[in-house]
């Protein structure tokens, strides 16, 4: 079921399908949320649950038991209940059950929110432990922004900025496997900014695990249009489009990484995790600002 919100400059609808956006589009028609199109990828902006990234060989073990997890958890392919829909903002909810108890062994509830804030987009998780033992997890966001976005322009006209210099060495990733290699290439050398182009993800996604910046922007050197995402309280960032010359580019927010070349496979034990006690709740947030 699709569910639209707006306001007098965006207009956003979602689907309770992963409640993942599905449109992002600008009083003036400019749409910026890529449409999913499967011949390069069928994504939008999918939510990343209960983890981040691969597991090797798809598994770990817990205190709770054996986890059996595809890529980026689960939640991003499964249905969730509206809970709630103004004309500005809407909540999607998702509980945990027995079907999610045989591959992650957790009670939880799962909010996620959006809420247009002028020229904004809020995207807010919520997780919460409704189980009797201490749960670990992972939450993260994958939204793919259309490049170009003006006619006319290239991929190669668009810049990512960070609002500081960074020193930044991305780790390798294993592109069959994905996981996080220990050798690592050099991305910005006291510099604050990367000029795309589709080489810079021969090795898949560009991995930011110790960045000073919480705040990026996307935008065009010719028209100036793009978009600026705040993610204060998230730890990771990524930046990827696929291979063969996409016409988009993902910006990833997250709270932890995918499993790590010299990391064993204790759930717990993975980077970022975060452990919530029951009936503790936790609230993150990344918001993206359209320009």
């Amino acid at each position: 079921m699709i569910t639209m919100i707006k306001n007098s400059t965006l207009k956003v609808s979602a689907d309770s399908l992963g409640a993942e956006l599905k449109t992002i589009e600008s009083s003036d028609g400019v749409n910026y949320l890529w449409n999913g199109n499967p011949e390069y990828w069928m994504g939008r902006a999918p939510i990343l649950f209960p983890f981040v990234g691969a597991l090797r060989n798809g598994r770990a073990i817990s205190a709770g038991g054996e986890i059996t997890l595809p890529r980026h958890g689960f939640a991003r392919s499964m249905d969730w209940t509206l809970e709630n829909a103004e004309h500005d903002n809407m909540t999607f909810l998702l509980r945990s059950n027995q079907q999610t108890n045989q591959n992650y062994p957790y009670d939880f509830t799962l909010r996620v929110g959006y809420i247009l804030i002028d020229n904004a987009v809020k995207t807010e998780f919520r997780v919460c432990n409704t189980g009797d033992a201490q749960m670990p997890y992972c939450v993260g966001g994958h939204p793919a922004f259309n490049i170009p976005l003006v006619h006319g322009e290239s991929f190669e006209d668009y810049i990512v900025k960070f609002e500081e210099l960074e020193n930044a060495d991305c780790p390798y990733v294993d592109l069959e496997t994905g996981i996080i290699l220990d050798e690592r290439r050099t991305i910005l050398k006291n510099q604050d900014q990367i000029r795309l182009h589709h080489d810079l993800f021969t090795q898949d996604a560009l991995v930011f695990d110790n960045l000073k910046s919480r705040s990026v922007k996307l935008y065009s050197e010719k028209s100036g249009r793009g978009v600026q995402m705040d993610f204060h309280g998230m730890d990771y960032f990524a930046v990827w489009s696929p291979v063969k010359e996409s016409p988009f580019v993902c910006l990833e927010p997250w709270t932890g990484t995918a499993t790590l070349e010299s990391e064993d496979d204790i759930f717990e034990h993975k980077r970022g995790i975060r452990l919530l006690q029951p009936g503790e709740e936790s609230i993150v947030s990344y918001t993206v600002t359209f320009f």
